[in-house]
């Protein structure tokens, strides 16, 4: 049987399967960043899951990039996701919340009033565009973040994780990846500091691990994830010493008891010559999971051959909310729709039929 469905230990937790659900925003919580109560219905649907890791969750009302994403900074944000956790659990699930801020992808009208630009490491806009309902609209400049400010994010951070394991979660992720803010101080095109924050590896790694120590001091070891995408280019993303800067990275968190080590690739890299999944899997001495696309072969593959521990599913989940039967019996798979994505609404998010329900159809 493929190693799809051993179980693996993560931290204090023992996962039934390594068959894990990727974050992945859905924009389906109100403009006040709180949750519908159907949201507990759509993650237990997914309960199977070796681990649920959940949509990037906004840390503060100035962490917000995207439309209709929930956050867990207020009491009625912690409280609708506590419906979450406790339908999960009922499954038998597993799961954590992955946590984060956008820096300078934020457009300034999902920012708090009166707040003109967004913050990010250095004064530096990024070539592309946002998604909003009205359309898509260019980034716009940002504005470079003080010291003060930096050790106020880092306790934001750490305020948001134990709001999430008060709202029931098993541990939290950090998104250190794709574009947004962690990931901003980490990058060579976005961060051009001069300070303690910036320049040399070890100062641009800076933040991430202050991040990461502070979550742990808050929670405990064992129950924090964090999740990398090196010289992945979206939300216009550069990392021009990547090869050297990220092992570092990769030794430096080796010493801080992570639940996991998440790699995501959803993205092409900008270095293709790189396999990073497989570059960083040796430099990494905890559990490592990986995310790239994968399908139940070349998962399975990766698996066997000690690429990984774990496989992290995205959009195949999404569609087939009981994956791992499906995989278990090789059996089709629903298509996703894409139009349903970031749309509000039960459409496309509570309403993908499982195996027998579909035979039943």
């Amino acid at each position: 049987m493929s190693k799809l469905f051993e179980s693996l230990r993560i931290g204090n937790l023992e996962l039934g399967n390594r068959i894990v659900y990727s974050p992945m925003t859905r924009s389906r919580a109100d403009d006040e960043g709180v949750q519908p109560d159907y949201v507990a219905e759509y993650y237990a649907q997914r309960a199977s899951a070796g681990l649920i890791i959940t949509e990037a969750t906004n840390i503060s009302a100035m962490a917000k990039g995207y439309v209709r994403t929930p956050g867990i900074y207020t009491k009625e944000q912690i409280e609708a996701w506590r419906g979450v956790t406790e339908a999960v659990h009922v499954k038998g699930g597993k799961i954590f919340m992955q946590i984060f801020h956008t820096g300078r992808i934020a457009l300034p009208d999902l920012l708090p009033e009166g707040v003109e630009k967004p913050v990010a490491p250095s004064a530096v806009r990024a070539r592309g565009q946002n998604y909003t309902d009205d359309g898509m609209k260019d980034f716009v400049e940002p504005r470079e973040l003080s010291g003060e400010e930096i050790k106020s994010i880092v306790a934001d951070f750490a305020a948001a994780a134990k709001n999430a394991i008060d709202a029931g979660f098993d541990g939290v992720e950090l998104h250190a990846a794709n574009g947004y803010l962690v990931h901003q101080f980490l990058g060579t095109n976005t961060n051009l500091r001069v300070d303690e924050y910036g320049g040399s590896d070890e100062k641009r790694a800076r933040l991430l691990l202050e991040v990461v120590n502070a979550i742990s001091a808050e929670i405990g070891p064992g129950k924090l994830g964090v999740k990398l995408s090196p010289t992945v280019p979206f939300n216009d993303m550069r990392d021009d010493n990547a090869t050297e800067f990220y092992p570092y990275v990769v030794s430096q968190l080796n010493d801080r008891d992570l639940a996991y080590l998440h790699i995501g690739l959803e993205e092409a890299a900008t270095d293709p010559s790189v396999n990073w999944l497989t570059f960083l899997r040796p430099l990494f001495k905890g559990v490592y999971f990986a995310n790239g696309g994968f399908d139940r072969e070349s998962g399975s593959k990766l698996l066997e051959e000690n690429g990984a521990d774990a496989i992290v599913y995205g959009k195949l989940f999404l569609a087939n909310p009981d994956l791992p039967k499906r995989f278990l019996k090789q059996s089709s798979l629903n298509a996703w729709d894409t139009s349903t994505f970031y749309s509000p609404g039960e459409k496309g998010y509570t309403d993908y039929p499982t195996l027998e329900e579909g035979r039943s159809a």
